[in-house]
């Protein structure tokens, strides 16, 4: 049950009829999980934290360092030096302090991928690598957990859901992340942000539509993008969305 402090403070998603007061239980009920507090995690943790989101998994090895501060924006300067769970987990606290937020100081590899995400409802991937990505599939596809997952490089993000698990509307199962990334890229084949750079607004738009899609799958408002791969042009400022289908 919501109290009268939670009823005034999701005031706005309750009177939306689409959210209400049934879909708000539903996200205070959720338990999801988060795999990097960078600069995606961010915007990510910060939006499920103020929506109400119950419990948040935060799973991340690394620590503040100063170049974050350009992008990941969960963080702040006094946190510098200080594991990047317990730099979250602080900001959630603030945000909202209905939220229990759970640190996993450690890295998502196969040794823990099926006991870190076995324990929640829903993934959300913010991770910055391939390995991740792959891996985060693969085990949410066997676990049948939804993923949404995203990436960014220099001005240009994409964001797809994952329910490969589900059929759609006519009995056709959902794709797969394989079926629109069939393969996984060499290790440094494309170079990561700190030689390429990246814009540190784009990370807040992608995390952010990263978080509606989450509580979109949480509430069961709307359509999540399941076969569907949003792309960004942030120089643009272009939206595009490409279909992709099981193969098989």
């Amino acid at each position: 049950m919501l109290d009268e402090s939670e009823l005034e403070r999701y005031a706005r998603h309750i009177v939306l009829a689409e959210v209400g007061g049934a879909g708000q239980q539903k996200l205070k009920a959720a338990k999801v999980l988060v795999i990097g507090a960078g600069g995606l995690g961010s915007p990510v943790l910060q939006y499920l934290a103020a929506a109400g989101v119950g419990t948040l998994g935060i799973a991340d090895d690394d620590t503040v360092s100063l170049s974050n501060l350009q992008r990941q924006v969960i963080h702040d300067s006094n946190a510098v030096g200080t594991a990047k769970t317990q730099s979250a987990e602080h900001s959630l606290q603030r945000i909202n302090p209905y939220v229990t937020a759970i640190r996993h100081d450690e890295r998502l590899n196969e040794a823990n991928a099926e006991r870190l995400i076995g324990g929640y409802d829903l993934v959300v991937d913010g991770s910055d690598n391939f390995a991740t990505r792959y891996l985060a599939a693969d085990v949410c596809e066997k676990l049948e957990k939804p993923l949404v997952t995203a990436a960014v490089g220099r001005f240009d993000g994409t964001l797809t859901v994952l329910m490969p698990h589900l059929a759609d509307n006519k009995g056709n199962p959902n794709p797969r992340y394989r079926d629109i990334f069939p393969d996984k890229p060499d290790d440094g084949l494309l170079p990561a942000c700190a030689e390429a750079g990246i814009l540190g607004a784009l990370t807040g738009v992608m995390g952010s539509l990263q978080a509606m899609e989450a509580i979109k799958i949480i509430t069961g408002v709307g359509e999540p993008l399941v076969g569907r791969l949003l792309m960004i042009d942030g120089k643009a400022m272009r939206f595009e969305t490409i279909r992709y289908k099981r193969q098989g």
